[in-house]
């Protein structure tokens, strides 16, 4: 990719499947990578086995966290270029059963700390410009079973991008990325075996989605092949729209 030499990448959730994935693709594409994540453990083991990648410790659902922590990268490194906004988690349950402390859980993280990263990480580009890339989700084109809050959050990711891009431009691009059906460890422990086959057997590209999947699409957005993108959401899901898996139980 052109322009990701020497770049300054914050991947929040990095120490997920899709986050590692992310930072491992910047870091073969010559940029400077720090990870920020709430699970110092899973930050420590991330740093052991991906040389070259930078840690902090941080909780998206805080916003005083969030600037502390974007605080301290822009301290070592004078600033940021790309930030990728993908922290997130979701808990399978019926619409019926969502408690509010469920509800609240998942929409923090989903929308709300997309929001507190976006704004922090904004008002250092303004000046010197930028990208920011949130992660959306096929969930928030299509209605699921047994993920309402997940995907009421994710919708309103969607908007948010979209009112960025207007408000940010010319000085920071802001994108969004959707991933269908993408194998990271959170997918597995909510999915038995059965339930993936029958996802894989329907999918059109004839397979499910691992995590380099959507790096690939986060390092193109990052880059300067994307420079005259903004605004806009991407969705990488192996043809599960287009393919109606969306009306799966």
């Amino acid at each position: 990719m052109r322009g990701l030499d020497g770049k300054r990448v914050l991947v929040t959730g990095g120490a997920g499947g899709i986050g590692s994935a992310t930072c491992a693709r910047f870091l073969q594409e010559g940029s400077r990578v720090v990870a920020l994540d709430r699970d110092a453990a899973a930050l420590e083991r991330l740093a052991a086995g991906l040389p070259g990648v930078e840690i902090v410790t941080a909780d998206v659902t805080d916003a005083a966290d969030v600037d502390r922590a974007f605080g301290e990268v822009e301290g070592r490194w004078d600033g940021l270029d790309v930030v990728i906004n993908n922290a997130g988690i979701s808990i399978r349950h019926d619409f019926l059963d969502i408690t509010l402390e469920e509800w609240h859980r998942v929409v923090d993280v989903v929308l709300h700390g997309v929001f507190y990263v976006a704004q922090r990480a904004a008002r250092g580009m303004i000046a010197g410009g930028g990208v920011i890339v949130n992660m959306g989700s096929t969930n928030a084109l299509a209605g699921y079973h047994h993920y309402a809050d997940y995907n009421a959050g994710k919708a309103g990711v969607l908007s948010l991008t979209r009112s960025m891009a207007l408000e940010l431009a010319p000085t920071i691009r802001v994108n969004a990325v959707c991933p269908g059906f993408i194998m990271t460890p959170m997918q597995r422990a909510e999915y038995t075996d059965e339930m993936i086959a029958r996802y894989e057997a329907k999918m059109p590209i004839g397979r499910l989605g691992e995590p380099e999947d959507i790096a690939a699409m986060f390092a193109f957005l990052g880059s300067d092949d994307a420079s005259f993108i903004t605004g806009a959401t991407f969705v990488v899901d192996g043809g599960e729209i287009a393919g109606g898996l969306a009306s799966q139980a």
